[in-house]
């Protein structure tokens, strides 16, 4: 593998953004606090060594959830039940763990960091931005429960010690989803809000079950001892492997509709790529008015195959541009491309996305969905402009597009495409 060259180092380093240099700025200042305080005297050796194994062993199988996310649930359960542990049965008797603040995050640190070597001599990516969250998040939990404790039991009742323990969960999974949403919405240029709530959406199964592991890990622990820690990685796994598998459908789905996709490009009905921009197009606009992510996923698709209908055409359009067409042909390109999609029975939503699409914003049969309008605002622009990164040429298309925003173009689509197209060349959005 070659290495980067000085100058793309530099300048990867200066296209990260000040939101991720700030948490790398902050974990990095947990990490050599936290080691500085630990090193000279690491209290109970052997449950943290233990506890961080078992957080090494979590991001060593580290999950890649849908939307390009990342998550470790077996690290966090680890690292939030080494946060919250204060009694530990241990050579027939019960320790009271005092366990410094800076020791668990110290250990939190090192673990993770064991767990992502391999990925690194595999050749994946590190991770350091979702590792930085998570060891954030785990702490916050550890000062406020170390705080609260004072390494003596919550409580004479067990319920109580539970209903702590579930805040704390909690309030670390809340810091990490907020932390992971702020990084989210500068990467896609999205509303925060929007990205916060498609955040929650996706990382409230996971987190509960991460949570809910981490608690029977510390009243375990109060029981069988470390030697519970292999005991509950069991069921984990079986957790995990739900996860994995539900991704993995997801991605088999978005490489079989670009497949698909690439059918009209092949065949010369379209521009080599046309799809694809058309994709990032309608993504970026998408995102730019608020959609959530459920809406983008259907938006996405649709996409990718708004031109399966040129299949059914005895002559293809010159250049596979169906802004030049009649609104009949226009129509029956449409109809029969949502007809292909539909009989698969389980896109219908795309399905209709891409019926829809032909129909103009006003004077229609109906008003067409929000994706179907973005989804025609982005084929016409890139049939007009055919990819080019030229200015002159982009602003010349808006600016026709604009001129048919009384009938034929939603206007606020419109502006955003503006805003988009402004923003980045047509090639890198």
């Amino acid at each position: 593998m070659t290495g980067r060259t000085p100058e793309q180092r530099w300048l990867a380093w200066q296209s990260v953004d000040s939101g991720r240099l700030m948490l790398f700025g902050v974990a990095s200042a947990l990490v050599v606090v936290g080691l500085a305080g630990t090193a000279p005297h690491v209290r109970y050796p052997d449950i943290a060594i233990a506890f961080g194994l078992f957080i090494a062993f979590g991001e060593l199988l580290r999950l890649s959830l849908p939307g390009g996310r990342e998550g470790a649930p077996i690290a966090m359960t680890a690292a939030f039940a080494y946060a919250m542990a204060v009694k530990v049965a241990h050579d027939d008797k019960v320790l009271y763990l005092h366990t410094p603040i800076l020791q668990v995050i110290a250990v939190t640190a090192v673990g993770m960091s064991l767990g992502a070597l391999p990925h690194i001599a595999a050749g994946r990516q590190a991770g350091l931005t979702a590792m930085s969250a998570r060891l954030v998040s785990v702490a916050c939990v550890a000062t406020v429960f170390r705080t609260i404790v004072r390494a003596e039991p919550l409580a004479a009742h067990w319920v109580a010690d539970l209903a702590v323990m579930a805040v704390m969960v909690a309030l670390g999974w809340l810091i990490e989803t907020l932390i992971c949403a702020i990084i989210r919405a500068d990467d896609l240029r999205a509303r925060y809000v929007v990205t916060l709530s498609d955040e929650l959406a996706v990382q409230w199964r996971l987190g509960l079950a991460s949570g809910m592991s981490a608690i029977i890990t510390v009243f375990g622990a109060e029981v069988m001892g470390i030697a519970e820690l292999a005991v509950f990685a069991g069921p984990l796994l079986v957790i995990q492997f739900a996860f994995r598998r539900y991704a993995s459908i997801r991605a088999t789905y978005l490489q079989t509709v670009r497949a698909l996709a690439q059918v009209t490009e092949v065949g010369g009905y379209v521009e080599t790529g046309h799809s694809l921009r058309v994709t990032r197009l309608a993504l970026a606009v998408g995102r730019e008015l608020g959609m959530p992510e459920t809406d983008l996923l259907d938006l996405e698709y649709a996409a990718l195959m708004h031109d399966i209908g040129q299949l059914s055409l005895v002559e293809p359009i010159p250049g596979g541009a169906t802004v030049l067409v009649p609104h009949a042909d226009a129509h029956r390109i449409a109809d029969l491309g949502a007809e292909v999609i539909r009989r698969t029975g389980l896109l219908d939503t795309v399905a209709d996305l891409v019926r829809c699409q032909w129909l103009p914003y006003h004077g229609g049969h109906r008003e067409p969905p929000l994706g179907s309008r973005i989804i025609r605002a982005a084929n016409a622009l890139d049939d007009l402009v055919v990819g080019s990164a030229d200015r002159d040429r982009i602003t010349a298309a808006l600016a026709r597009l604009r001129a048919d925003t009384a009938s034929e173009y939603d206007p606020e689509v419109i502006e955003a495409l503006a805003v988009v197209a402004d923003r980045l060349p047509v090639s890198r959005l």
